[in-house]
């Protein structure tokens, strides 16, 4: 295409866009009430997913280590551990940390436990984590063959629950964005339908006269990328403006480690071009499909 061609098209979508008054008010507000929708549950779908990966990254594997193993048992069972496929991390903590760590986590009450200092019942462990999350549980089971290993602790009815949860919530979250683009696609069509109607005439009498199907779709298709663009201001201004204060919120007065935002910055430049994307597309796309069948003269 010529360059002086395409600045045509690009003008006259810029006409179009003038032209058409409160029809292009309708198509943008159609776009900027579907965007605000769209962008409000794609930044909460993209938050649970954050929430639920550092969850499932805190999952870990308990070894408890037998009491009666010696310490080149146990070397040699750290070393076995680490050869079996996907592990990520293998840490030893003995049974004087795990005392601590109990003493410390149970507060004041965990002054009683004070009294096991000197004869400590509990066992030397290997703290495992996985590399994928998911492959948990069948790492927990080669290593419970091992020789040394008296139990493995990972929370096994609580973890298998949590990744059915998180591959659910997951899917139901991207089904729903999916749905939701497709009905503000169908929106902004049936808006700029109505728009080209008001010009069937015109493209009519430039299809009698010769004029391509490519000629007149184009400045169309710059119409629509417009009204997309346009109507995506509005909500990436609502949207960002919602989240940066939930961050200060949520960062003032959390009180659970699980509960962590993506930052503000760099997720609002990315979350603010993800939804000019879609308003592109949105109006492109119903811009295109609604032309269609006013072409075919």
């Amino acid at each position: 295409m010529k360059f002086r061609t395409m600045t045509r098209h690009i003008r006259e979508g810029f006409k179009n866009i003038a032209r058409n008054g409160w029809m292009t008010v309708a198509s943008i507000a159609a776009v900027t009430t579907t965007l605000i929708l769209v962008g409000a549950f794609l930044a909460l779908m993209l938050n649970l997913n954050q929430m639920a990966n550092k969850v499932e990254e805190d999952v870990k594997i308990n070894t408890l280590i037998d009491r009666t193993a010696d310490p080149d048992v146990i070397t040699e069972l750290g070393k076995e551990i680490k050869d079996i496929n996907g592990i990520d991390s293998v840490v030893f903590s003995s049974n004087d940390e795990e005392l601590e760590k109990l003493i410390n986590s149970m507060g004041d009450d965990g002054k009683s436990w004070e009294l096991f200092e000197q004869d400590n019942p509990l066992n030397h462990v290997y703290i495992i984590r996985a590399q994928n999350p998911e492959d948990t549980m069948k790492i927990a089971e080669k290593v419970e063959k091992l020789d040394g290993v008296q139990e493995v602790n990972y929370g096994e009815d609580v973890v298998q629950r949590l990744f059915e949860f998180n591959k659910y919530a997951r899917n139901i979250g991207l089904v729903l964005i999916i749905g939701l683009v497709f009905t503000a696609i169908f929106l902004i069509s049936n808006t700029i339908k109505i728009t080209i109607m008001a010009r069937s005439r015109e493209i009519g009498i430039m299809k009698l006269v010769g004029a391509t199907n490519g000629f007149i779709r184009w400045p169309f298709f710059v119409e629509g990328l417009l009204l997309g663009v346009i109507g995506s201001i509005i909500p990436i201004g609502v949207v960002l403006g919602g989240y940066d204060y939930l961050e200060k919120v949520v960062s003032g007065q959390n009180k659970y480690a699980f509960v962590d935002i993506l930052p503000f910055n760099p997720f609002a430049w990315q979350l603010s071009l993800i939804i000019l994307a879609i308003g592109a597309l949105i109006g492109t796309w119903g811009s295109v499909m609604s032309i269609r069948k006013f072409l075919k003269v």
